[in-house]
């Protein structure tokens, strides 16, 4: 979409009735997706469930000997669009098996069908489906790193707080390296509904309804307490509620003793949110070392 359009239309989004401004804003982030779709064919499809959503993308690790470290992404999307064709970005799907990593993308069942715990579990039980192919796979099933995007971010760190979803598919975290959320909004879900606009209020309600326990049940920052996966690299852009988001989780994390990481980059509004997405995996954009780095004293430990 051209920039000059995008900036015009979301203007158009602030000053309009909530429904079609929701219309709108749908328009805009389907019209992001279809720009950030992932560039190379994967080289494995796998299925992780009955259901049609419950499917992966994976690329295996290029030039490394022996099983190579994987890096699992889980699409954004309000908790009810997105996948792993059109939310992944384009970079990552090359990046990280030029880096020496396999990397899977994930389909997840979608609300209003699922429910936001269904997905926690399917994230769960995707990534038990490639472990469980390790060896075929050539995949090290000891350093294995989740990674999500907006509503991905906060179902990883969902995962990667309440081992209820592990242990259901089998697993631990014991299985975990680390946990990479990306521009999250909602790791406080009580609070986030709080003070959330109000275009997104139907899209929380939808995904976290009203009952206070259940939010709180859905709130990666209120299972921070130990124990947690083993670290966390927190990534957010200049939005408010996002950074207020993020340094929450971090604070409970580090309270747990759970090694963290925060890291911001340069970006506002809807454009940065998926930008960080869109371009993490190029080379030129900032977040990319970051992530490297941090991934390379992970999986060399």
């Amino acid at each position: 979409m051209n920039k000059t359009l995008t900036v015009a239309l979301l203007a158009l989004v602030a000053s309009s009735v909530p429904a079609d401004a929701q219309r709108l804003r749908d328009r805009l982030l389907r019209g992001e997706a279809a720009s950030a779709g992932v560039a190379v064919p994967a080289d494995r499809t796998l299925t992780y469930g009955s259901d049609p959503q419950q499917k992966l993308d994976l690329w295996r690790a290029k030039g490394v000997t022996g099983p190579a470290p994987l890096v699992l992404f889980v699409h954004g999307g309000g908790w009810q669009r997105g996948s792993k064709d059109n939310a992944t970005g384009r970079a990552k799907a090359t990046h990280y098996p030029e880096a020496g990593y396999a990397f899977a993308s994930i389909d997840y069942r979608l609300v209003p069908e699922a429910t936001v715990e269904q997905q926690a579990q399917d994230v769960a039980q995707a990534l038990k489906a490639v472990l469980d192919q390790a060896a075929a796979l050539g995949i090290d099933r000891r350093r294995v790193v989740l990674m999500g995007h907006s509503a991905g971010a906060h179902l990883v760190a969902l995962v990667g707080t309440d081992e209820r979803y592990l242990r259901a598919a089998g697993l631990s975290f014991a299985d975990l390296a680390g946990v990479i959320p990306i521009d999250g909004a909602a790791y406080d879900v009580p609070a986030q509904m709080a003070e959330a606009g109000r275009f997104m209020q139907a899209t929380y309600q939808q995904a976290f309804g009203t009952e206070a326990e259940r939010q709180r049940r859905l709130s990666p920052t209120l299972h921070a307490g130990t124990p947690n996966a083993p670290r966390f690299l927190l990534l957010h852009v200049e939005r408010d509620d996002g950074t207020r988001q993020t340094q929450g989780l971090a604070t409970a994390l580090r309270t747990a003793g759970t090694e963290v990481e925060v890291q911001a980059f340069p970006g506002t509004g809807l454009r940065g949110h998926m930008e960080i997405n869109r371009r993490l995996g190029d080379p030129a954009y900032a977040a990319t070392p970051v992530v490297d780095a941090w991934l390379k004293r992970v999986f060399a430990r």
